[in-house]
């Protein structure tokens, strides 16, 4: 990934930017969750849950929007207990907006050509809902979305290696 995809330029206004993040995994409320939440505190890189952020250049569209992927019920003790042993789940891609950007664990990864937010539904649409934790889940997606914005690919193991497994 070239040093140039990190920095803002001048040059590029009027392009949508993209940014990658991270949040704790969510677990059902007990031992599971303080394990999700201990990995997040330590940065412990595959115990985190990846989602694309989109900050729309448009003066109309002053909201950044988040994409990601997850398990329809990713709170319920059987879906992670499937979801761990390898079977496939029932995922769900969401999309909600965002005042402003998160100020930990979000990455600019780059610009997107064209309406980058249109571009992100399209992949949605084709995008295979179950889900499968190592074979198909939300580093998949992230990977496969920010491909699909901005022509990077495995922008996860760019990220993982410029801060060094951590986050």
């Amino acid at each position: 990934m070239s040093a140039l995809l990190f920095t803002k330029s001048t040059l590029t206004r009027g392009k949508d930017e993209v940014y990658v993040a991270a949040v704790a995994l969510r677990a059902t409320k007990g031992p599971a969750q303080l394990l999700m939440s201990t990995a997040y505190s330590l940065s412990v890189w595959d115990l985190q849950h990846f989602m694309v952020i989109i900050k729309p250049s448009s003066p109309l569209l002053s909201q950044a929007i988040v994409f990601d992927f997850q398990p329809e019920d990713p709170e319920n003790i059987y879906t992670a207990l499937a979801a761990l042993s390898g079977r496939a789940v029932p995922g769900v891609v969401l999309t909600r907006k965002l005042r402003k950007l998160p100020r930990s664990r979000c990455w600019f990864v780059g610009y997107a050509e064209g309406n980058a937010v249109d571009k992100a539904y399209d992949f949605n649409n084709t995008w295979e809902v179950d889900l499968r934790i190592g074979l198909h889940d939300c580093r998949d997606y992230t990977n496969g979305l920010v491909e699909q914005l901005t022509g990077e690919k495995l922008v996860l193991e760019h990220l993982r290696r410029r801060n060094g497994g951590q986050s």
